[in-house]
């Protein structure tokens, strides 16, 4: 059969980068297509030596052209960018443009900070399975994990040990459940603890913000530290237009605190956009229903801040276990009443947004 460079070009325009979540076509990484009656040369380009991606990079290579070269003799050669072309990438990705933070008031992106006044209420794993369920709804989402002295979302989400790809300055989130993941605990040693002060705080986010590439994402969670410190400031500043959602349980000694964190928000310019209430009452096989943090914590807080109260997720042994185990509830399973609430409480953050229409588009280069 009839044969061009240009058919083996679309063949590999299906290939995509499962980091940068693009065509290697449209990142420059096929550097050679020669077509012969009997052979098909191909060279692509990994961005670094060393490149996690590179085995599914060459498998899906391979397969694309194992179904389009039909009975000619495949050579495919696996090399790596140089820096000028590494250069020429970065560029592109950041359309030319230095390092910046690409989440403005004027981006398309919604940034949602989960917050709770203090610990132990769960906001972790409500993060996590608001922005999985998201996911599964068709949107572009990735998450900063805020929480620099209790981070736990690379465990809650099975990438635990995992460290984002560099690319000369640019840093590449790992992806896990189709969720773009950046978190401080990728960078440290297994067990280490830190103790910074407020300036290293801020920068660390803002380093986050600014040399990370998350591409276009239609949503960025955050899971912001409890309280009122620094980083709930930090945010404030970096990103001035978070809408908050505050997480707390049903008990007094959770929900008198939590309207705090929103609070700051506010004296922050950031909007509150509702109260989730974690561990709530729970339905037993036996029909009884079980108030174990006792109730009404979740409506007391959303008055006080004068706003919605989301839903209320019920204590769920398959919730904490999921979390266990790395992978989201609302994945693993979605038929578990605390996995039904999260998804319809992430519709409603979903269609709760100002309206983006007649806003004018960002321009980028990329589809990642």
């Amino acid at each position: 059969m009839s044969l061009t460079n240009n058919d083996i070009q679309v063949a590999l325009s299906a290939v995509i980068d499962p980091e940068l979540r693009a065509p290697i076509t449209d990142l420059g990484m096929v550097d050679r297509i020669e077509v012969s009656d009997s052979r098909v040369d191909v060279r692509v380009l990994l961005t670094i030596v060393g490149c996690p991606a590179a085995n599914a990079i060459e498998r899906d290579v391979r397969a694309a052209l194992g179904q389009a070269s039909g009975d000619r003799e495949i050579d495919l050669e696996m090399g790596v960018m140089n820096p000028e072309q590494r250069g020429a990438l970065i560029s592109k990705l950041r359309s030319g443009k230095k390092p910046t933070n690409p989440f403005t008031p004027e981006s398309l992106t919604r940034v949602i900070a989960i917050s709770s006044g203090k610990g132990g209420v769960g906001k972790s794993t409500i993060t996590v399975n608001l922005a999985a369920a998201t996911a599964k709804r068709g949107f572009r989402v990735g998450i900063i994990d805020a929480d620099v002295f209790g981070f736990s979302i690379p465990g809650l989400l099975g990438i635990a040990g995992v460290t984002p790809t560099r690319i000369d300055d640019m840093m590449l989130p790992p992806v896990a459940f189709d969720l773009k993941v950046l978190s401080i605990g990728m960078f440290l040693k297994e067990d280490q603890a830190v103790a910074w002060r407020g300036p290293l705080l801020h920068r660390t986010l803002e380093q986050f913000l600014t040399e990370a590439y998350f591409g276009d994402l239609d949503f960025l969670f955050l899971d912001l530290p409890p309280g009122t410190g620094d980083i709930a400031i930090s945010v404030g500043q970096l990103l001035p237009h978070a809408e908050i959602v505050v997480v707390t349980t049903p008990q007094p000694s959770a929900s008198d605190v939590a309207w705090r964190s929103g609070d700051v928000a506010r004296q922050t310019g950031q909007s509150v956009l509702g109260v989730i209430e974690n561990m709530a009452a729970t339905t037993l096989p036996n029909g009884q229903r079980l108030d174990v943090f006792g109730s009404g914590g979740g409506v007391a807080t959303a008055e006080k801040l004068g706003v919605a109260l989301l839903g209320s997720v019920p204590l769920s042994i398959e919730l904490r276990e999921s979390g266990d185990q790395g992978k989201p509830l609302v994945i693993e399973n979605d038929g578990d009443p605390a996995a039904i609430e999260i998804e319809r409480i992430a519709r409603e953050i979903a269609i709760a947004g100002k309206s983006r229409k007649g806003k004018n588009l960002p321009l980028s280069s990329s589809t990642s």
